[in-house]
């Protein structure tokens, strides 16, 4: 095999990785969302109101994932990777939420753009939400990104693919598969 097709499969593998690391995300942020978009019809029927914003939730999820696998390639939050793992994790779930708000206010600013408002249409567009509703949003994303960047970073220190192991493998095939030849409880004690 020559030095062009292996670079060639070395891409297609890194392509596939980041589609399924992008559609995973994808699933997870759009589930959980999903479920505040349905708490919120929930409540909101209550007082006879109605609320068919589920469509909010997939966009809002397919955009995330996408500013989510962005910040990875910018190498975001890495920089406590050596510390215990409570410390790299809610570091990078603020650094992401940080992130992801300023995206938030660039995306509100290009459609102050796009549709003729200007730069302060764009301000104006977001501040008309509330800061009731911008704080929700970013209580949300908070809680959605801690859980999330929990187990991204217990998959980092345990190595790529032993996570997918241990929730969807029987369990004496995942036992086997550690290299001290220990079980999972023993290597988390």
């Amino acid at each position: 095999m020559n030095e062009a097709n292996i670079k060639k499969a070395g891409l297609k593998q890194k392509f596939v990785r980041e589609l399924m690391e992008y559609w995973i995300t994808f699933l997870y942020l759009a589930f959980f969302f999903g479920a505040f978009a349905w708490y919120r019809r929930l409540v909101l029927a209550e007082y006879q109101i109605s609320y068919l914003h589920y469509g909010v939730a997939v966009v809002e999820a397919l955009v995330l994932a996408k500013v989510i696998l962005v910040g990875d390639a910018l190498h975001l939050g890495r920089r406590l990777e050596e510390r215990p793992l409570i410390i790299p994790t809610l570091y990078k779930t603020v650094v992401f939420c940080v992130f992801v708000g300023l995206f938030g206010v660039l995306e509100h600013t290009i459609g102050g753009l796009v549709y003729g408002k200007g730069l302060a249409g764009g301000f104006d567009e977001l501040r008309s939400e509330g800061i009731y509703e911008l704080l929700a949003q970013c209580l949300v994303t908070f809680f959605a990104f801690m859980p999330f960047f929990a187990f991204k970073e217990l998959g980092r220190v345990l190595g790529e693919g032993r996570i997918r192991k241990l929730f969807f493998r029987n369990r004496a095939a995942t036992e086997s598969g550690f290299s001290t030849g220990s079980s999972p409880e023993q290597a988390a004690g």
